[in-house]
């Protein structure tokens, strides 16, 4: 393991099952686990998530939001890909919620492996303030992470997953174990692209995040393990 780099997932936003298992081989040992979404599972299946990266922390960046039922048997179902983290919308409700936690402890235990954190999406950093509006919701972003944070932990879920401006209100509001997982993150020789809400990896763990997701600028280097060693010496110098 690269030092400082334990707390990074790095995010393989590709369909490509041959591209994601090259970018894992390539960081395999460097970083502390992969994130792998909607665009893969899409194209590929959660078996293929867990195939791309072997024994590897897996981040199923699945984002459920639906009726109670359906999103606690979509839990169920991604539980034989022993992932170490999943994820829903807080703005599904109490119930879901509940439904979603619940159902991760009992395929955890039915399977006997261990329970992955599960966590809920707040307010996507792609948002501003306008955004937030435009959808109805009411704002600021900062308030409105907030309100859906203390949903979730009421709800028994393991932590949300936060822009890096929202980390400091929440370890506030939340508490120290409640678990942060931050994307956003930005080094600052990396363009922010569609993200709004950005810190650079020091930044944010200092804040309090307990792990970082790190996408383009480690995937889209034309050497990603130069790209995360880079960020690690960026993290030592802090």
């Amino acid at each position: 393991m690269v030092p400082g780099m334990e707390r990074v997932l790095v995010g393989l936003d590709t369909p490509d099952l041959t591209r994601a298992a090259d970018l894992v081989a390539a960081l395999r040992g460097l970083v502390g686990g992969f994130k792998l979404g909607k665009e893969f599972l899409a194209a590929q299946g959660a078996p293929a998530a867990r195939a791309a990266v072997g024994g590897e922390p897996l981040f199923l960046d699945v984002k459920f939001h639906d009726i109670p039922n359906t999103v606690a048997s979509a839990i169920r179902a991604l539980a034989h890909q022993r992932p170490a983290i999943v994820n829903v919308h807080a703005a599904g409700g109490a119930a879901m919620l509940r439904a979603a936690a619940e159902a991760a402890r009992e395929a955890a235990e039915d399977l006997e492996v261990e329970r992955p954190w599960v966590i809920a999406v707040t307010v996507l950093t792609s948002l501003d303030e306008a955004d937030l509006a435009a959808v109805g919701q009411q704002g600021p972003i900062e308030a409105q992470v907030l309100r859906l944070a203390r949903l979730a932990q009421d709800c028994g879920l393991d932590g949300v997953v936060c822009s890096p401006r929202e980390i400091a209100a929440l370890r506030a509001a939340c508490g120290p174990d409640f678990k942060l997982v931050v994307p956003g993150i930005r080094p600052a020789w990396a363009a922010a692209g569609d993200q709004k809400r950005i810190m650079t990896p020091a930044e944010a763990l200092a804040a309090g995040a307990d792990r970082l997701v790190i996408g383009r600028p480690i995937t889209a280097a034309d050497d990603p393990s130069a790209a995360v060693r880079r960020i690690a010496a960026e993290l030592a110098e802090a």
